[in-house]
């Protein structure tokens, strides 16, 4: 940065404590709507360079003044009176309250800023803006030598004094009742209201994403009180490094940090149904060992990071993959309702398996959305988990995993067969034929696939 003349680099010692200071000085006069001091210094070096004859200089600070200048103009001029005043006001309904501050330096309206409040039932105007007023100004260090309220705040006094006495100087609480200063507060209470009615469509529109699809999930499953969903998946390349995905919405959003990986260790090659099998084993067993360890030890289960159990389980699949959790679930004696989330011949996805009954989803529907955030996001971490394992054995083949066949019978199964496939496809009979293969080897290949 220092090279491309956007930094002093005062890390380095190249600018002294002196200097810095003045350049941040400088900064927070500009930033504060300042704007002559920083004209007059520009105007005054552009003529410097201009005079030395450093026209590439002096175009450089031509620039630089005409950016100023046009940053100066757009400020819009409140008062003819160059005082810094801070006007604040609010809009409210029967749960939330917005209040604007507009910040007014020198005389020109320089920006502002809302801030949500939270309200308690019994809150009237002055309440919340004595308490915004005493929280707001309590946290900045830059006390304007005006303020214009909408209201009278309660013990005024002592807020006037206590301003006051942060500015070093005296600070004047204002309400305006006419002219010129009362529409500018009804402006910034006009802007409160609207950010007040932006933020509730906005979150009526988040509602709908997510608690409402939710709901409309449990609708058509006939279920009430879904809280936590937890939806599984399996990836692997022909067995190898079969992996295992959890994820976890809660009220229709994604909970990241309760997400989970499995690396498969009790199923050997390409077995889908037997990988989950494992997985939602691996889980739930965990889950209740967990409970039971804190139990032990007087500690709330929530503090456990497998204790929380899901209020649905959503399978990525259909009957099979809900077979395979139910019969995980009724070993452990857990009773959570489960349902596939089935697919059509493109691989997207067509309705819900519950119950033995696959139920037909409108798919401009919420819920049908939400459904295909769950299952996309599951076989998203799934893969992300699996590339990452690839990444660190890409010269792994998932022949390396069966007994007896060394890198010899390897190659030669390989230039056989061409692929993986058509060798989990072989018979005993075609594999002992195979040149460099022995009775027991292919015996050994088949039973791995088999």
């Amino acid at each position: 940065n220092y090279h491309i003349k956007q930094c002093s680099a005062p890390c380095q010692g190249y600018i002294n404590k002196e200097e810095y200071g003045r350049a941040i000085s400088q900064a927070l006069d500009f930033l504060g709507g300042k704007y002559d001091p920083v004209i007059s210094m520009l105007e005054e070096k552009m003529q410097t360079a201009s005079d030395e004859m450093d026209f590439e200089k002096a175009i450089e600070y031509r620039d630089l003044l005409t950016s100023v200048r046009a940053v100066a103009q757009k400020q819009k001029i409140t008062s003819s009176s160059m005082e810094d005043r801070d006007i604040i006001a609010m809009a409210k309904d029967d749960k939330d309250a917005v209040v604007q501050v507009f910040f007014v330096r020198e005389g020109r309206l320089i920006g502002r800023e809302h801030y949500h409040v939270t309200i308690a039932t019994a809150e009237d105007d002055r309440q919340i803006l004595t308490s915004f007023v005493k929280q707001f100004y309590a946290g900045t260090p830059f006390v304007p030598r005006e303020l214009w309220v909408q209201t009278e705040l309660e013990d005024s006094e002592i807020i006037r004094e206590w301003l006051s006495a942060k500015r070093g100087q005296k600070v004047k609480l204002v309400v305006p009742q006419k002219g010129e200063k009362e529409r500018l507060v009804e402006l910034a209470e006009r802007n409160a209201a609207l950010v007040l009615s932006q933020d509730k469509e906005k979150i009526k529109r988040e509602e709908l994403r997510t608690i409402g699809a939710m709901n409309e999930v449990c609708g058509w499953l006939g279920i009430t009180g879904v809280h936590r969903i937890e939806a599984f998946d399996i990836s692997n390349i022909s067995g190898f490094e079969s992996v295992g995905s959890m994820i976890v919405y809660e009220d229709g959003k994604p909970k990241r940090n309760d997400y989970r990986k499995f690396k498969i260790k009790w199923v050997k090659g390409a077995n889908d149904y037997a990988s989950m099998r494992e997985v939602l084993t691996r889980r739930f067993s965990h889950g209740l060992d967990e409970a039971a360890s804190l139990k032990e030890k007087g500690v709330d289960e929530e503090f456990g990071s497998f204790t929380k159990f899901p209020d649905l389980l959503m399978m990525d699949g259909g009957r099979g993959q809900v077979n395979i959790a139910l019969e995980v679930l009724d070993e452990l004696k857990l009773s959570i309702p489960v349902c596939g989330m089935v697919k059509d011949d493109n691989h997207r996805t067509r309705g819900l398996y519950y119950n033995n009954v696959e139920i037909p989803i409108d798919k401009r529907s919420e819920g049908f959305k939400l459904i295909t955030r769950v299952q996309d996001e599951a076989h998203r971490f799934a893969i992300e988990y699996h590339r990452s394992l690839r990444s660190k054995g890409q010269v792994h083949s998932i022949l390396d995993d069966i007994p007896d066949i060394g890198p010899t019978r390897r190659k030669a199964l390989m230039r056989h067969f061409k692929d993986i496939e058509a060798i989990k496809e072989a018979s005993i009979e075609s594999l002992t034929a195979t040149p460099g293969m022995n009775g027991k080897s292919a015996k050994s290949v088949y039973d791995f696939f088999h």
